[in-house]
Protein backbone atom coordinates (compact mmCIF):
# COMPACT_ATOMS: atom_id res chain seq x y z
CA UNK A 1 0.00 0.00 0.00
CA UNK A 2 1.13 3.80 -0.62
CA UNK A 3 2.70 6.66 1.53
CA UNK A 4 0.03 9.05 3.01
CA UNK A 5 -0.04 11.88 0.68
CA UNK A 6 1.38 14.85 2.58
CA UNK A 7 -1.52 16.65 2.27
CA UNK A 8 -3.83 14.11 3.61
CA UNK A 9 -1.24 14.45 6.63
CA UNK A 10 -2.14 18.29 6.97
CA UNK A 11 -3.86 19.53 9.90
CA UNK A 12 -7.62 19.94 8.51
CA UNK A 13 -7.75 23.68 8.76
CA UNK A 14 -4.89 23.95 6.65
CA UNK A 15 -6.30 21.89 3.85
CA UNK A 16 -9.33 23.68 3.88
CA UNK A 17 -7.72 26.75 3.43
CA UNK A 18 -5.40 24.92 0.14
CA UNK A 19 -8.96 23.67 -1.01
CA UNK A 20 -10.17 27.58 -0.89
CA UNK A 21 -6.73 28.67 -2.45
CA UNK A 22 -7.16 25.71 -5.18
CA UNK A 23 -10.71 26.77 -5.73
CA UNK A 24 -9.68 30.34 -6.22
CA UNK A 25 -9.12 31.34 -10.41
CA UNK A 26 -7.38 34.06 -9.29
CA UNK A 27 -4.41 31.77 -7.57
CA UNK A 28 -2.21 29.89 -9.48
CA UNK A 29 -0.79 25.98 -7.60
CA UNK A 30 2.69 27.34 -7.23
CA UNK A 31 1.21 30.78 -5.17
CA UNK A 32 -1.62 27.66 -3.30
CA UNK A 33 1.51 25.68 -2.52
CA UNK A 34 4.00 29.06 -1.33
CA UNK A 35 1.02 30.06 1.15
CA UNK A 36 0.57 26.62 2.54
CA UNK A 37 4.14 26.34 3.33
CA UNK A 38 4.69 29.26 4.48
CA UNK A 39 1.61 28.33 6.94
CA UNK A 40 2.66 24.73 7.68
CA UNK A 41 6.23 26.03 8.25
CA UNK A 42 5.16 28.27 10.89
CA UNK A 43 3.61 25.68 12.77
CA UNK A 44 6.32 23.57 12.49
CA UNK A 45 4.94 20.87 10.16
CA UNK A 46 6.39 19.23 6.96
CA UNK A 47 5.95 21.34 3.53
CA UNK A 48 3.83 19.77 0.85
CA UNK A 49 5.42 19.73 -2.85
CA UNK A 50 4.48 20.95 -5.71
CA UNK A 51 3.64 17.77 -7.11
CA UNK A 52 1.85 16.96 -4.24
CA UNK A 53 -0.28 19.65 -4.09
CA UNK A 54 -0.85 19.28 -8.69
CA UNK A 55 -1.50 15.56 -7.94
CA UNK A 56 -4.42 16.69 -4.98
CA UNK A 57 -5.31 19.66 -6.99
CA UNK A 58 -6.20 17.11 -9.92
CA UNK A 59 -8.43 14.65 -7.81
CA UNK A 60 -10.16 17.71 -6.48
CA UNK A 61 -11.23 18.32 -10.18
CA UNK A 62 -12.23 14.50 -11.06
CA UNK A 63 -14.24 14.80 -7.98
CA UNK A 64 -15.56 17.97 -8.40
CA UNK A 65 -16.41 16.86 -12.19
CA UNK A 66 -17.93 13.59 -10.85
CA UNK A 67 -20.13 15.78 -8.79
CA UNK A 68 -21.27 18.62 -11.22
CA UNK A 69 -22.20 15.54 -13.79
CA UNK A 70 -24.32 14.05 -10.68
CA UNK A 71 -25.87 17.66 -10.37
CA UNK A 72 -26.90 17.46 -13.98
CA UNK A 73 -28.11 13.93 -13.88
CA UNK A 74 -30.73 14.43 -10.47
CA UNK A 75 -31.77 18.05 -12.21
CA UNK A 76 -32.27 16.63 -15.34
CA UNK A 77 -34.42 13.66 -13.28
CA UNK A 78 -36.01 16.28 -11.41
CA UNK A 79 -37.23 18.42 -14.10
CA UNK A 80 -39.06 14.97 -15.79
CA UNK A 81 -40.44 13.96 -12.73
CA UNK A 82 -40.93 17.31 -10.81
CA UNK A 83 -39.95 18.24 -7.34
CA UNK A 84 -43.13 17.19 -6.20
CA UNK A 85 -42.21 13.37 -6.68
CA UNK A 86 -40.25 12.89 -3.83
CA UNK A 87 -41.11 8.92 -3.34
CA UNK A 88 -40.10 8.38 -7.50
CA UNK A 89 -36.70 10.65 -7.37
CA UNK A 90 -35.94 8.95 -3.97
CA UNK A 91 -36.08 5.69 -5.27
CA UNK A 92 -33.63 6.82 -8.27
CA UNK A 93 -31.68 8.38 -5.72
CA UNK A 94 -30.95 4.81 -4.40
CA UNK A 95 -30.77 2.83 -7.12
CA UNK A 96 -27.79 4.68 -8.48
CA UNK A 97 -26.27 4.65 -5.34
CA UNK A 98 -26.69 1.03 -5.73
CA UNK A 99 -25.40 0.70 -8.87
CA UNK A 100 -22.11 2.55 -7.90
CA UNK A 101 -21.86 0.64 -4.76
CA UNK A 102 -21.75 -2.51 -7.15
CA UNK A 103 -19.87 -0.82 -10.01
CA UNK A 104 -16.86 0.27 -7.43
CA UNK A 105 -17.29 -3.38 -5.58
CA UNK A 106 -16.58 -4.48 -9.32
CA UNK A 107 -13.45 -2.11 -10.12
CA UNK A 108 -11.97 -3.00 -6.43
CA UNK A 109 -12.05 -6.43 -7.28
CA UNK A 110 -10.66 -6.22 -10.50
CA UNK A 111 -7.92 -3.98 -9.36
CA UNK A 112 -8.57 -1.23 -11.81
CA UNK A 113 -9.02 0.79 -8.50
CA UNK A 114 -5.43 3.11 -7.66
CA UNK A 115 -4.66 1.41 -3.98
CA UNK A 116 -4.59 4.84 -2.67
CA UNK A 117 -8.12 5.74 -2.94
CA UNK A 118 -9.66 2.92 -1.46
CA UNK A 119 -9.84 4.60 2.12
CA UNK A 120 -11.60 7.05 0.09
CA UNK A 121 -13.73 5.22 -1.67
CA UNK A 122 -15.04 3.45 1.52
CA UNK A 123 -15.56 6.39 2.96
CA UNK A 124 -17.62 7.60 0.67
CA UNK A 125 -19.51 4.99 0.27
CA UNK A 126 -20.39 4.40 3.77
CA UNK A 127 -21.18 8.02 4.03
CA UNK A 128 -23.62 7.63 1.13
CA UNK A 129 -25.18 4.79 3.16
CA UNK A 130 -25.68 6.93 5.90
CA UNK A 131 -27.10 9.72 3.56
CA UNK A 132 -30.20 7.09 2.00
CA UNK A 133 -30.22 5.64 5.19
CA UNK A 134 -31.04 9.14 6.58
CA UNK A 135 -33.15 9.94 2.98
CA UNK A 136 -35.37 6.85 3.83
CA UNK A 137 -35.73 7.64 7.56
CA UNK A 138 -36.79 11.66 6.32
CA UNK A 139 -39.47 9.66 3.87
CA UNK A 140 -40.94 7.58 6.37
CA UNK A 141 -41.80 10.68 8.65
CA UNK A 142 -42.90 12.45 5.87
CA UNK A 143 -45.32 9.62 4.89
CA UNK A 144 -46.63 9.30 8.25
CA UNK A 145 -46.78 13.03 8.87
CA UNK A 146 -48.89 13.10 5.81
CA UNK A 147 -51.21 10.50 6.28
CA UNK A 148 -51.99 12.64 9.69
CA UNK A 149 -52.92 15.34 8.36
CA UNK A 150 -55.45 13.40 5.87
CA UNK A 151 -56.77 11.81 9.09
CA UNK A 152 -57.33 15.07 11.27
CA UNK A 153 -58.69 16.94 7.85
CA UNK A 154 -61.02 13.83 7.15
CA UNK A 155 -61.89 13.91 10.91
CA UNK A 156 -62.36 17.91 10.57
CA UNK A 157 -64.72 17.25 7.64
CA UNK A 158 -66.53 14.33 9.63
CA UNK A 159 -67.16 16.37 12.07
CA UNK A 160 -68.31 19.80 10.29
CA UNK A 161 -70.78 17.29 8.17
CA UNK A 162 -72.11 15.46 11.37
CA UNK A 163 -72.95 18.86 12.88
CA UNK A 164 -74.43 20.27 9.31
CA UNK A 165 -76.51 16.68 8.94
CA UNK A 166 -77.81 17.31 12.64
CA UNK A 167 -78.68 20.73 11.95
CA UNK A 168 -80.75 19.64 8.92
CA UNK A 169 -82.66 16.54 11.04
CA UNK A 170 -80.76 13.82 9.67
CA UNK A 171 -81.34 10.80 11.43
CA UNK A 172 -78.51 9.37 13.49
CA UNK A 173 -78.10 6.36 11.62
CA UNK A 174 -77.96 8.30 8.39
CA UNK A 175 -75.81 10.48 9.80
CA UNK A 176 -72.74 7.67 11.78
CA UNK A 177 -73.31 5.99 7.97
CA UNK A 178 -72.01 9.18 6.43
CA UNK A 179 -69.44 9.77 9.10
CA UNK A 180 -68.22 6.04 8.56
CA UNK A 181 -67.99 6.87 4.74
CA UNK A 182 -65.90 10.06 5.41
CA UNK A 183 -63.68 8.64 7.53
CA UNK A 184 -63.49 5.36 5.90
CA UNK A 185 -64.65 2.88 8.45
CA UNK A 186 -65.60 -0.26 7.54
CA UNK A 187 -69.44 -1.28 8.48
Amino acid sequence: MGRTSTIEQMPQEILDKLQTLLRDPRISQLEATAKINTVLESLGHEVVSKSAVNRYAQKMERVGQKLRESREVAKMYIDRFGEDQSGEVGKLVNEMIRTMVFDITLKMQGETIDPDMAPELAKMIKNLSLSMQQLENAAAINSKREQEIKRIAAKEAAEAAVQSMTRQGMSKATVDTIKRDILGIAN
